[in-house]
């Protein structure tokens, strides 16, 4: 499945390129008439409804000229989101800076779940937290990651209310 993912992802590339688009991440789910094919799309200053359209009118015909995906299956085609999945390097390397939380596979590490500022990511591994405190957690272990919005700081008990 994973070779049929990554054929349909060379193909939509050149599809988004003249819209100003970028493909962030493709990936098939589900099974048997519940199957979707999502195509996640981004570009500098994210995307709207008319960017989805586009890419995906492009996207169409060229999954009915492939036919890699076999059955029926739905397209979905969307923006990754305020809270981004990490799955490949290069996204870990495009969220350096940012809170990322970390679900690591079990019996992997003493803890399951790791919430932290990604410092670093190279091919193998990433780097959660700085100096004493820094974790490194081996690409391998990582079963599941994603971006974390922070709302920024709930006022304190003394806050007033504005009235509007």
């Amino acid at each position: 499945m994973r070779d049929s993912v990554d054929t349909l992802a060379s193909a939509i590339v050149p599809e988004l390129e003249p819209l100003g688009l970028e493909l962030f991440d493709v990936q098939l789910t589900g099974s048997g008439r519940g199957r979707v094919l999502q195509v996640l799309i981004d570009k500098d200053g994210g995307v709207d409804l008319e960017a989805i359209t586009a890419a995906t009118e492009r996207i169409s015909p060229v999954l009915d000229r492939l036919e890699v995906v076999s059955g029926p299956f739905a397209l979905e085609v969307s923006s990754p989101g305020v809270e981004r999945p990490l799955r490949r390097p290069e996204h870990y390397r495009g969220a350096i800076g940012e809170t990322v939380s970390v679900k690591v596979r079990e019996g992997r590490a003493d803890v399951r779940r790791v919430r932290g500022e990604l410092t670093a990511a190279d091919d193998d591994a990433i780097t959660l937290g700085a100096g004493d405190d820094a974790r490194q957690i081996a690409y391998d272990d990582i079963e599941q990651a994603r971006t974390v919005f922070e709302w920024g700081a709930a006022p304190g008990k003394g806050a007033k209310k504005v009235k509007t």
